[in-house]
C-alpha cells in the first residue's frame, strides 16, 4: 500500500514538474524574442544626468518625468528633467521607429527634396503683396542648419521658443532648454546637453 501511494506521488510529482517546464518554456522564449522596435529603444531619461543638467542651467534636476509622443509616423520618447526653477527645465526626446524611420522622417522634415522647394519659391513669388513682416516671421522659423554635431543638426524656432534637432545614426533626438532668453545662448546650451546625450546613444 506504501509502494503504491510513493509510486502516485512520484508520477504526480513528474507530471507537475513537466507542466511547469511547458508553461514557463514558451514565456522565457518570447521574452527574449520581444519586439525589436521595443529592444531598440532608448531611454531619454538616460541620456542625461542632474549633474550634466546643473553644469549647463545652473540648477540640479529635481524629477525626471518620461512621456511618449506619437506623431505623424513616427513616436517621441521624451523626457522632461524638471530642476528647481521650473521654467528653466531641460526637455529631451529621441525618435523611435513606428509607421515610419526617423531617419526618413528627419528626410522629409528636413530634406523635402527640389520639388518642394520650387513649390515654395513660386508661393512666395506669387504672394508678394503679403506684408514684408510675416514673410520675416516664416524666415525666423525656418530650420538652420549647425555645423559639428552628429551627422546633421538644426535648431528650429523663434525669438522666444525652439529646439535642436540631431541626427544619429537610424535615430534623431530633439533637445530644448526653458529660463533663457536669448537664442544664441539657448542654441549654445542645446548644443552642450546634445553633445553629452549623443555620447550615452
Amino acid at each position: 500500500m506504501k509502494n503504491k501511494l510513493a509510486g502516485s506521488l512520484l508520477c504526480l510529482l513528474l507530471l507537475l514538474t513537466s507542466a511547469r517546464g511547458r508553461a514557463e518554456g514558451p514565456k522565457h522564449h518570447a521574452s527574449q524574442a520581444g519586439d525589436p522596435a521595443k529592444q531598440s529603444r532608448i531611454d531619454p531619461c538616460s541620456l542625461l544626468t542632474s549633474a550634466d543638467i546643473a553644469a549647463v542651467q545652473g540648477e540640479p534636476v529635481e524629477q525626471t518625468k518620461p512621456s511618449d509622443q506619437p506623431g505623424t509616423g513616427l513616436l517621441m520618447l521624451q523626457c522632461l528633467f524638471r530642476t528647481t526653477t521650473p521654467t528653466k527645465s531641460v526637455s529631451l526626446a529621441v525618435a523611435a521607429p513606428s509607421a515610419m524611420s526617423p531617419r526618413a522622417f528627419w528626410r522629409k522634415q528636413f530634406h523635402p527634396g527640389q520639388d518642394a522647394t520650387k513649390e515654395k519659391d513660386s508661393a512666395r513669388a506669387e504672394k508678394k503683396s503679403v506684408a514684408e513682416r510675416k514673410e520675416q516671421e516664416e524666415e525666423s522659423t525656418r530650420p538652420r542648419a549647425i555645423a559639428g554635431l552628429g551627422e546633421e543638426a538644426y535648431w528650429v524656432g523663434g525669438p522666444i521658443a525652439g529646439a535642436l534637432y540631431v541626427l544619429k545614426g537610424n535615430t534623431f533626438l530633439r533637445i530644448s532648454v526653458g529660463g533663457i532668453r536669448e537664442e544664441s545662448a539657448r542654441i549654445e546650451k542645446s548644443k552642450a546637453l546634445a553633445r553629452i546625450a549623443l555620447k550615452r546613444m
